[in-house]
Formats: structure tokens, sequence, C-alpha cells
């Protein structure tokens, strides 16, 4: 078995040569969000990974064994909710709205720009429909948000941002967003979605779209 104790956030400061000829392991996020675990990597190398306490390994990390062999972590495929916003009756925006109630929940969510990713869970399934959300099953890689207090160096759940950004970039965006589009959500919907009017907190509309797995 090969010991593995030091772990190097997105291969940073490593020749992409390296990192091309390292051997990979495939591991999904239940693995990844310990810091005891052990894998085979691509060579057939049984690995015995022991990381600080606290330590998340992200796809894109590499492990460090002590003989100074290299692997590559990957996000294995896994079952995941895919949650989109519906074109025809919301707003990109919605998704926003979607992740404040999951972090509410502390649940572990991705976010993309177009889509949030979190692990299955049909009660949070169906409040993400009830909030006129399209929510599919897919099987795809999941690499969730670290928490503010994420240890083994990932700040904001992608390794530690090294952009020396120095945030004095004078936003002066006037850029006059009249916005004025009259969202009055009057919009007439002859979809049959059984407009209920229980306008309960957060939901004016209370429609039930009905959106199934995977639209």
């Amino acid at each position: 078995m090969l010991t593995i104790d030091k772990l190097i956030p997105q291969g940073r400061g490593l020749a992409a040569v390296l990192l091309k000829r390292a051997a990979t392991v495939e591991l999904d996020w239940d693995v990844r969000c310990k810091s005891r675990f052990d894998a085979t990597d691509s060579t057939g190398r049984l690995l015995g990974v022991f990381l600080p306490r606290g330590t998340v390994v992200r796809g894109g990390d590499v492990l460090v064994g002590e003989d100074g062999s290299l692997v590559v972590v990957k996000a294995a495929p896994q079952p995941v909710l895919v949650v989109r916003h519906c074109a025809h009756h919301g707003a990109p925006s919605d998704l926003m709205r979607a992740a404040y109630h999951l972090g509410n929940r502390h649940v572990a969510v991705e976010l993309k720009p177009d889509h949030l990713k979190l692990e299955p869970d049909h009660v949070l399934a169906d409040l993400l429909r009830r909030m006129h959300m399209i929510v599919s099953e897919e099987t795809l890689p999941f690499d969730p948000e670290g928490g503010a207090y994420e240890g083994g160096g990932h700040a904001h759940g992608h390794g530690p941002h090294d952009h020396a950004h120095d945030h004095d970039h004078a936003h002066d965006h006037d850029h006059a967003h009249g916005h004025d589009h009259a969202h009055g959500h009057d919009h007439a919907h002859d979809h049959g979605h059984a407009h209920d009017h229980h306008h309960g907190p957060g939901h004016e509309h209370a429609r039930d779209h009905g959106h199934g797995h995977g639209r």
C-alpha cells in the first residue's frame, strides 16, 4: 500500500508534463469529504490516504505519496439532482432563491451559472419543484461548495485563490438598467397549472407546474 499524507490543491506549482504522466484516482463526494480513506489508482496501486483532519479532496487536487509519486484526483460521476430554472415561467435569478433555501438547510450544493447540483433527496426535489424549478436526476461529477471553515486550504470549494485581486476596480457601473419589464407575472398561462391561489409565504403564484424528472 502506498501511503499518502500530502495534498497539493489543484496541482498548483506542478509542471503540466508531470501531471499528464501521473496516475489518477476517481473518487465520489462521499469519499472526498473524508481525510482518511483507501482507494485504488489507475495503475492498480492501493492507496492509504491520511490527510490532516478536516481536509476535503477536490477534483483536480494532487495526492503525493511517501515515495514522491503523484496521483491526480478526478471527481467520479455519481447520482445527483440537477436544478434549473423554468425558462417559460421563471428567471435565472430563481436559482439564487433555490440556493438560499438549500443553504438554510445546510445542504451541500454545487453552484453553476445555469444550474445547481445536489445529492439525491426526494423531499428536497419536491420542495424545489414547488418553487417552480425543473429538477432532473442525472449522473455527473459532484464537487459542492466548501463551507467558510473548510479545512485543507480549500476556500470557496475550489482551492485557495491566489489571484491578488486588489478589489480597487472602481466599479462605476451606472448601467442605467431600467428593468421596467413589468414582471407582474400575469402571463396568462394556459397550461393547466391548477393555480390554487393559496398564496403561502414566498409563493406568489403557488403554481403546480408538475415539472417531471428531466425536462
